[in-house]
């Protein structure tokens, strides 16, 4: 069979990249041909997202990838599940989207909930209820009178405006706008009773597609900006979570098994054929979003790599010299093992930091830890924690589900941790397989593949991915460390709560 090519833009909360898919019939070779960072601008006190210049990376990932490869049959782009931008009656972006840990509109979050309490808000919607997500946002731009709210004609989601961008056509997609607050996903439609009550406008909000569904071509006048031909636009899963989750390579439909997404933020979940809403789902701040072919996923986010991401920055201006993945890789796993944890949860470490690692001592002295002090210390101590809230996370996903998992997969770019893998298998006496790193970009492109008539189903996507892929095994040792490292880790987020 004659390989053909499909474009993928996955944007990140820190990074984003096109990667090139050549797919062959069986497995699907992958050729990263353009990256670059996503780096928020924080301007007269609200950090935004620059999206004209992600807008411009997108061009030039376009123009890089036809000029390598001529036959690309469609592209798809999808990205973080947050932020949004509004369009005026000209069609022209209002402002800049606001990044979603702007300071804003977590202050704003608190009168919102005294009209319409968490747990009311989850009831109408199955959603996660958190400042970070496009409810909270919008309702800050109208409480402010803003002028993106005054002059809304149409709301798009990141990866909508990219493709609002390349076609002129308006669209939410389902799974990255089950994310939103704004849609009941038990009637599958707007939830209509939150805009009542907050009076937000609900004409704002274009027609629905799902993944697999075409948008329109590359329009001529970007054709001849970029001197490239008329390419397809397809929407995948745009939100990259769900996207992620349709890569796994998972060929036994019969395990019981559960994926983490980890990057920027974790994401652990399973596939469920419904939403799953109670009290009791709500308190423990469970959620749903939509996947692909109607399937749910039952998630947990929290922080994940963000934490020492930040330490990094802080370190790279510290020394003034730039600190790799790989001197951090290098220097973690000589320090001291379980010498201090943190709590992701806590709301100093989803914020944006100047200087992170101090947060990270202050709070270890807080909880009347040794705070650890070198980069090795700090970065083992921000790893260790990440493991101990999945075992926390994965326990309960068992209880609330009523089933025990049987295997785990990791995803996304924290895969590349080898270290940090082994330990979660370790920590939860779980197998384990991790990878492949670009999980993301393989459901995206299984999308595509689907709109194309390559593959029928999801589940020959999943086969695919299987072939295409290269996974980590892990199987569990030295549980008993980590039993015991547990029950320290759970002390201290009592400890933490109570301070």
């Amino acid at each position: 069979m004659i390989k053909k090519s499909f474009l993928v833009f996955d944007f990140g909360a820190s990074n984003g990249r096109a990667i090139v898919g050549n797919y062959n019939g069986n497995k699907i070779e992958m050729d990263v041909t353009h990256r670059f960072d996503n780096i928020p601008v924080f301007a007269a006190g609200t950090l935004y997202w620059d999206i004209l210049r992600l807008y411009t990376e997108l061009k030039n990932g376009i123009q890089l990838s036809l000029s390598k490869y001529k036959d690309i049959l469609s592209l798809g782009v999808d990205a973080w599940g947050a932020d949004f931008g509004v369009l005026d009656k000209n069609g022209k972006l209002i402002a800049n989207p606001v990044h979603y840990r702007d300071e804003q509109r977590a202050k704003d979050a608190e009168s919102l909930l005294k009209i319409i309490p968490e747990e009311q808000l989850f009831n109408m919607t199955g959603s996660s209820i958190a400042p970070i997500f496009d409810l909270f946002q919008l309702y800050s731009l109208k409480i402010h009178d803003a002028p993106e709210i005054k002059n809304a004609k149409t709301f798009l989601s990141i990866s909508d405006i990219f493709n609002y961008f390349l076609t002129g056509n308006t669209f939410n997609e389902i799974t990255r706008f089950t994310t939103s607050i704004l849609y009941d996903q038990k009637e599958g439609r707007l939830a209509d009773a939150i805009f009542y009550k907050l009076s937000l406008p609900k004409n704002i909000f274009p027609p629905i597609l799902g993944p697999g569904e075409k948008i329109g071509e590359i329009t001529e006048n970007i054709c001849k900006e970029l001197d490239v031909r008329p390419v397809e636009v397809i929407a995948p899963a745009t939100h990259d979570t769900a996207s992620a989750v349709a890569g796994i390579p998972v060929t036994d439909k019969n395990s019981n098994w559960a994926f983490l997404s980890m990057g920027t933020w974790c994401c652990l979940g399973k596939e469920t054929e419904k939403p799953l809403i109670s009290s009791t789902i709500f308190k423990k701040r469970w959620s749903n979003e939509a996947g692909v072919e109607g399937k749910n996923l039952f998630v947990k986010n929290y922080n994940g790599l963000w934490v020492i991401q930040q330490c990094r920055e802080k370190w790279i201006k510290e020394k003034g010299e730039d600190i790799s993945w790989k001197d951090i890789d290098r220097l973690y796993p000589a320090a001291k093992p379980f010498k201090a944890f943190i709590d992701m949860d806590d709301p100093a470490f989803g914020q944006h930091q100047l200087d992170m690692p101090k947060i990270v001592m202050d709070y270890c002295r807080k909880t009347g830890q040794e705070a650890p002090l070198s980069i090795g210390e700090i970065s083992r101590c921000i790893y260790e924690s990440i493991v101990l809230k999945f075992r926390y996370y994965m326990l309960m996903l068992e209880k609330l589900t009523g089933k025990k998992i049987e295997l785990l997969h990791i995803v996304g770019g924290g895969t590349k941790n080898k270290l940090t893998c082994k330990w979660m298998a370790d920590a939860t006496g779980k197998p384990l397989k991790a990878g492949p790193t670009e999980t993301t970009s393989m459901g995206n492109l299984i999308m595509q593949l689907k709109a194309a008539g390559e593959i029928n189903s999801l589940d020959e996507g999943r086969q695919i991915s299987q072939n295409s892929s290269e996974v980590d095994y892990f199987t569990p040792e030295d549980s008993q460390a980590w039993d015991i490292a547990y029950e320290r880790y759970l002390k201290i987020l009592t400890l933490s709560k109570a301070t």
